[in-house]
């Protein structure tokens, strides 16, 4: 499958890119990005579609189900201010979501990555998924704890080859079990979170480094049993509301 092509620019960033987010945080004006939209076309969207790219160009060996075009994988450096009291017109950093291709209009389970003036962070998992997404990885936990508290210890995810270990993300957990579940499962702890993922935080010079997208891989390879665990009961779901047509699908 064709992830697009980049050519033009290196996979990393240089030390403008960083200096062009710190500035728009103090500028955060439609006035002062559009008078300086080619540095950020060069600097920063240019080399982050290059780096998706090569990152998912990995993927096609141990994530295939999340390999897309860059410019699907790149999200958008516009806030999407209609519910928020913040009307600052544009997000402070770069960012990409892999997200399965079966599940692309949705949360899902997949991977992330964020550039600041301040960090890296890559991450993985399901984040802020939607209710029946919910209700279908609480139930997932309900019969396969036991795979999760394997996919989760510590142990699993360092690796002695990158800069930091991998950490679990806020659950943001309900401090009672949800409806419908009991509450002296083995799991309820794992079933009262509301999102289920990993990270690591690096310091914003790591997105300078030309090997910026083997390290980035190397997060993504820990993470993808995690990532794999989390799609199974989100995919069936998907397979349960497809309806066949005259017995054809």
């Amino acid at each position: 499958m064709p992830v697009g092509t980049c050519h033009a620019a290196a996979p990393y960033f240089n030390q403008k890119a960083l200096d062009f987010l710190r500035q728009l945080k103090r500028n955060n004006r439609r006035e002062w990005f559009e008078a300086r939209r080619e540095v950020y076309e060069s600097e920063l969207k240019a080399p982050m579609l290059a780096l998706i790219e090569k990152v998912t160009q990995g993927m096609l060996d141990y994530a295939p189900a999340h390999v897309r075009p860059a410019q699907k994988s790149m999200l958008r450096i516009y806030r999407d201010t209609r519910f928020s009291a913040d009307k600052t017109p544009y997000k402070t950093h770069m960012a990409a979501w892999w997200a399965h291709q079966s599940a692309a209009k949705t949360s899902g389970s997949g991977y992330y990555l964020h550039v600041s003036p301040t960090e890296v962070t890559v991450a993985a998992g399901v984040y802020m998924p939607p209710k029946e997404q919910l209700l279908a990885i609480r139930q997932h936990l309900v019969e396969h704890h036991e795979e999760f508290r394997r996919l989760i210890e510590t142990k699993n995810l360092r690796a002695k080859k990158l800069p930091a270990k991998m950490e679990l993300h806020d659950p943001q957990a309900l401090s009672r079990p949800p409806k419908g579940f009991a509450a002296e499962h083995p799991a309820i702890e794992w079933i009262k979170w509301r999102q289920w993922g990993v990270y690591a935080t690096l310091p914003a010079e790591t997105a300078l480094k030309p090997d910026l997208a083997k390290m980035v891989e190397g997060y993504f390879r820990l993470s993808q049993p995690l990532v794999d665990y989390l799609s199974k009961p989100l995919l069936r779901g998907m397979e349960k509301r497809r309806k066949p047509l005259f017995g054809l699908y």
